[in-house]
């Protein structure tokens, strides 16, 4: 047997003897009487004990101790109602409303295991959970632009060594460095920030915590040393402080900046940057650490935000708007060659599932599940491909997992169950101690991290349509696992009311075929406009959300992002679904070819663009609006040139000088 079996046989039989005896027991009880221990020698008892009571520490099993006041000896419990699942109530509509998240996030979201694995447990002895609403996947998608197998296994892999306390070894790429360099990093945390996943830790050889982008990581993630455990997280560690900020805010601080913004574009930046400053009489003042960066910004407004001061920052979107306008007169530039081989890319590593439950957590459902399906009688036939089925469990190793839970024992020879896979089916027989571990067990961090990440994905959705205030989920997992510091290694998701109201408004209305009222403030425009539109479909692309409709007032199809929208009014008008519209129409966009400058072609190596022989890159961009690509090429202070198409070459210099001379109307701050 493996030492992963006999560890897993070990630890579920210590927790196991421990709530069987109901009494304080000390290292000698353990040592004499749980599977495994007794034929350790002191010394190799001693370091096993110590570890297997630190993982199931970690795993939110409460294993308790106390010194004996007399001898002096240390005494070690675990009362059954620490170990069941009895905190965590989820009524049957929040419960459904999460089922309802794992059908969004399918194939999508590389916590869906644990995450399926928490809701296997909530729902243990329940009815009516098998099929979530079929309606609801008509209307709602998840789309994870990001995702691959290589981005699940490497947070698979993150998770792991998280929750060992294990150090790891990785190549690490950076737009700054010509070549992934090697980190040695102990992993705190991971945390999810508008759409892209960062591992923060401590660097060992930089000696300060950094927080590293998942992926930038290029090759294998490597376990450091063979120690069972490398490091404990600092008790003050708090993966909020290592929230990422805004790109111009990145660094040591250099100053306050003073940005004049129109009225309808001041009640847009309240709403998205209200992190990273105030607007106060039409000015945006926030903080800055890099002048370039915050000009893009500015200049990615399009007009609707005029830099008051620093005179720098002035200067800086001055110079870009200059270089624009010289970058898109007279001929386009020629491109260098393509460079044969990217830096960026090593060779491909073999693609790793995403992230897997922790293999106690699955023999402990497994384990409830079995005896469950027996109840008040002695024995139970399941069918074996379903019960597989049911825990991502391939049926080729079902056997091995039932034999794991036929070694757990009591103590004396006392067992929970007998299974075995016989053909199609699986046999149970409860035994002495069945009854003990017929309830659910509680969640693991790990399965409770996945339930808070699916909120952060799909949660105003799971507000609309299953009509579960988000609130109460979150409010109910903080409650069970606050003892497990679950806020101290999950950041707070970003969930924005005023967009679970306007979800729940476009679900309703896309539900009961009803018009809706927009009040929007388009890319580029300065003032919102009314619009009456036919929404069919709600989609979540991290870290926005859109609504595709057909727009009654431009009389065509139209995608209108919830983050702009001042508003949303159900109306009285009922619409009946137009033949032969595809709500997914913006899925062929026009293409723009685009030059990036050596200054900035290392960043756009991430989206896609191809490396050229001069250091310049080269990418084909797709688009839906020509007021956003405008936005992306201004954004980057001349160092972005389009080559085509010719017509937006042209557009891109009218508008830059018009902001130069709408610039020179606007005095700096004295």
């Amino acid at each position: 047997m493996s030492h992963d079996a006999d560890k897993l046989i070990r630890q579920l039989s210590l927790v196991a003897f421990l709530m069987a005896e109901r009494r304080p027991l000390t290292a000698r009880d353990v040592k004499s009487n749980v599977e495994g221990y007794s034929e350790m020698s002191d010394e190799a008892f001693a370091r096993r004990f110590y570890s297997d009571r630190a993982e199931l520490t970690a795993l939110g099993v409460p294993l308790q101790s106390q010194r004996d006041e007399f001898t002096g000896e240390e005494l070690y419990t675990l009362r059954s109602e620490h170990y069941f699942l009895d905190r965590l109530e989820l009524d049957d509509d929040e419960l459904a409303a999460l089922q309802t998240a794992l059908y969004y996030l399918e194939g999508k979201f590389a916590y869906a295991e644990p995450l399926r694995l928490a809701l296997q447990n909530l729902a243990l002895g329940r009815t009516g959970f098998g099929e979530p609403p079929t309606g609801t996947a008509e209307r709602v998608r998840v789309t994870a632009p990001d995702y691959s197998p290589e981005l699940a296994g490497r947070l698979s892999k993150i998770e792991s060594a998280i929750s060992k306390q294990r150090t790891v070894r990785f190549g690490y790429w950076s737009p700054r460095r010509t070549r992934p360099a090697e980190r040695v990093v102990n992993p705190y945390a991971l945390r999810l920030d508008d759409g892209n996943w960062y591992v923060v830790g401590h660097d060992l050889e930089r000696d300060t915590v950094r927080t590293f982008k998942v992926s930038r990581i290029r090759g294998d993630i490597r376990f450091a040393t063979r120690r069972e455990r490398d490091f404990r997280v600092p008790a003050d560690f708090d993966v909020e402080q290592h929230r990422i900020p805004r790109p111009w805010q990145i660094g040591e601080l250099a100053g306050t900046a003073r940005i004049a913004v129109s009225g309808d574009t001041a009640w847009w930046i309240e709403r998205t940057l209200a992190d990273a400053g105030t607007v106060e009489d039409g000015v945006f003042e926030t903080e800055y650490s890099q002048v370039e960066l915050l000009a893009g910004w500015v200049l990615r407004q399009n007009g609707r935000a005029t830099p008051l001061e620093p005179e720098e920052l002035r200067d800086a979107v001055s110079h870009g708007l200059a270089r624009l306008v010289e970058a898109h007169t007279g001929d386009v530039p020629e491109p260098a060659n393509r460079k044969r081989t990217d830096p960026r890319h090593p060779l491909p590593e073999r693609p790793v599932g995403p992230v897997a439950p922790e293999r106690f957590g699955v023999l402990q459902a497994l384990l409830a599940h079995l005896l469950a399906a027996c109840g008040e009688e002695r024995s139970a036939v399941l069918d074996a491909s379903e019960l597989a089925a049911r825990f991502t469990i391939p049926l080729e190793e079902l056997q091995e997992h039932l034999s794991l839970l036929n070694l757990v024992n009591f103590g004396g020879g006392c067992y929970a169950v007998y299974a075995e896979h016989d053909g199609d089916v699986v046999r149970v027989e409860k035994e002495l101690y069945g009854d003990v571990f017929r309830l659910p067990p509680k969640l693991t961090p790990l399965e409770a991290r996945a339930i808070r990440l699916a909120i952060e994905y799909v949660g105003p959705t799971i507000a609309a349509e299953a009509h579960a205030p988000l609130a109460r989920v979150r409010r109910k997992l903080e409650e069970t696992f606050g003892r497990f510091d679950l806020a101290a290694t999950t950041p707070e998701p970003r969930v924005a009311s005023d967009e679970e109201t306007l979800v729940r408004v476009l679900s309703q209305a896309a539900e009961k075929r009803r018009v809706v009222e927009l009040e929007y403030l388009k890319e580029g425009d300065d003032k919102p406009s009314m619009r009456h539109v036919e929404p069919y479909t709600i989609e979540r692309e991290l870290p926005v959300w859109r609504v595709h409709t057909w727009d009654r007032t431009a009389d065509g199809a139209r995608t209108f992002r919830l983050d702009r929208m001042r508003s949303a009014q159900l109306t009285d008008e009922q619409f009946e679904p137009r033949e032969g519209f595809d709500p997914s129409y913006l899925h062929n966009p026009r293409v723009a070819r685009l030059l990036h400058s050596p200054v900035v072609a290392r960043w756009k190596l991430e989206r896609g663009a191809q490396l050229l022989t001069d250091g310049s890159a080269l990418a084909a961009v797709p688009y839906k609006t020509e007021e956003w690509l405008l936005s992306e090429v201004f954004a980057d202070l001349g160092e972005t040139v389009v080559l085509e198409p010719t017509k937006l070459r042209e557009l891109v210099a009218r508008r830059a000088r018009r902001l130069q001379r709408e610039l020179l109307r606007v005095p700096s701050t004295p």
